[in-house]
């Protein structure tokens, strides 16, 4: 499923200081499309500092274990159940787990029966940028 954003583009205020908003709401973003997975919903109002994403894993499926070499990351589970592997064993989750997950740590998720929503939350990469080539 492509993921989509929780704002309408009507709604962006005009020029001015940027403005608290509400974006959407995870259960409904999770409740619309049951058989989804992967990045149901994507951050991408311009000009953030941050990168959201609306993750679900299917029943008993898993996320390999992995590392984030760069960034810290909030990882907040809204609906399901399931276990964070890290080094230090495996962890239970359930809705209202809130986990950081420090960069360089190595982690992976298995959803239970149900399968397993969450919300991932960590600074925004910079952009690719073209540089010249050195000469040779």
């Amino acid at each position: 499923m492509v993921a989509r954003s929780m704002t309408d583009p009507e709604e962006l205020p005009a020029a001015g200081p940027p403005l608290p908003r509400i974006l959407g709401n995870t259960g409904a973003l999770v409740a619309a499309a049951p058989e989804a997975t992967g990045a149901l919903w994507r951050l991408a109002e311009p000009g953030r500092q941050l990168d959201a994403n609306l993750v679900r894993v299917p029943p008993r499926g898993t996320i390999d274990a992995h590392a984030e070499p760069d960034l810290d990351v909030l990882l907040l589970v809204v609906s399901g159940d399931g276990t964070l592997g890290s080094a230090a064993g495996p962890h239970p989750v359930e809705p209202g787990t809130l986990v950081w997950l420090p960069h360089g740590s190595v982690r992976g998720v298995t959803a239970g029966a149900g399968g397993l929503s969450y919300v991932t939350v960590h600074r925004r990469r910079p952009g690719m940028q073209i540089q010249d080539r050195p000469p040779t």
